[in-house]
Parts: structure tokens; sequence; C-alpha cells
């Protein structure tokens, strides 16, 4: 199974580094600027949202950061004190301000130690492939299945590009599943 997963991580990665490349940068900029309405429904105001930062050929996010802080909602980001401490979302006031934010132990932009806590009731994940079941396969580290583990009830809904629609995955028992998937031109919904 390990192994499996392994081989699907290098496939799915290159060709997502390929579908991105392709890509105009004007589009690119374009491309997921907000949540489309079927997920504002699931986002109520008032409401924490977790988001990630984007890396290299991930799906972008930081257009919806900046739409839901616009529309009152609360963006947290993951935060990690160590490589050794489980992740954590803190709150990222103004996603306008990416000073705010300065390199975690995973290299990844995060919100200082003393932004506020979070616990969002819906997390949008970062996936390298994911099946129209809701079933995700992430980087490897297991981050997001243990928060989402501790944090029963809370709504796991993956941003990816098209090109990461998997026919199958391989599941184990620690695995989250997620209640939507957006892509650039389609909302999968498994969990109707």
């Amino acid at each position: 199974m390990i192994d499996r997963k392994a081989l699907l991580r290098k496939d799915f990665r290159q060709a997502r580094a390929e579908h991105v490349e392709a890509l105009p940068a004007t589009m690119r900029a374009l491309i997921l600027n907000r949540p489309p309405a079927p997920v504002t429904r699931l986002m109520p105001k008032g409401a924490t949202i977790g988001l990630y930062y984007p890396l290299g050929p991930e799906a972008p996010s930081l257009g919806w950061a900046r739409w839901l802080a616009e529309n009152g909602r609360t963006v947290a980001l993951p935060h990690f004190s160590s490589r050794s401490a489980p992740m954590e979302f803190r709150v990222w006031s103004n996603p306008f301000d990416e000073s705010q934010l300065s390199p975690g132990p995973y290299r990844m932009p995060q919100p200082a130690a003393s932004a506020p806590f979070a616990a969002p009731e819906v997390v949008i994940v970062p996936l390298i492939a994911f099946t129209e079941a809701g079933h995700r396969l992430g980087q490897g580290g297991g981050h997001y299945d243990r928060w989402l583990a501790a944090h029963p009830g809370t709504r796991a809904i993956g941003l990816a590009w098209d090109c990461q629609l998997a026919e199958d995955l391989p599941i184990e028992s620690h695995d989250q599943p997620l209640s939507a998937v957006v892509t650039p031109t389609r909302f999968y919904h498994p969990q109707d």
C-alpha cells in the first residue's frame, strides 16, 4: 500500500506540474479566485475556515482567503511549532498582508505563534489526487488526516486541478474522506 501511494504521488505530482506549467500565467491568476456558490453555502458567515497556503503547482487558495475575509469569515492557516509538533490552525487576520506570515518548519508560510488559535468548522485541504467518492491522496505526512480525526464534524473540502482526479486510490483506515472537492471546472459533492 505504501509503495503504491508513493508511486501515485510521483505520477500525480508530475501531471499536476505539467498541467500548471501549460497554463498561461494570466489564466492561472483568474482560476479558483473565489469559492463557488455551492461551497459558500457550506461556509456560513461568521465561520472560521481553515485554508492551506499554496506552494508550487498546488491549486491556488489565496483568492479564496481574500474572498472569505471580505465576506464575513475568519481565515486560519496551518501552524507547526516544530516538525514533531501536531498541526494546529492559527488566525490569519488579514489575507491581503502576507508579511504577517513567516516560513514554518516545513518552509510553508504560516501565522506567527502569537496569532490566536482557531478551530475551523470547514477546512480546505491540499491534495495530490482525489476520487469522485471523496477519497484523497495527500502529501504523505498525515497532518490533515490526524487533525480531522481529532476534530470530528469538521467539513473537509479539497481544492484541486482537474488533472488530479483519480479513478481509484488506495485507502487506509486513518485516511479521512472529503465532503467535497472543487476544481476549476467541477464541484464534486460525494456526501449528498
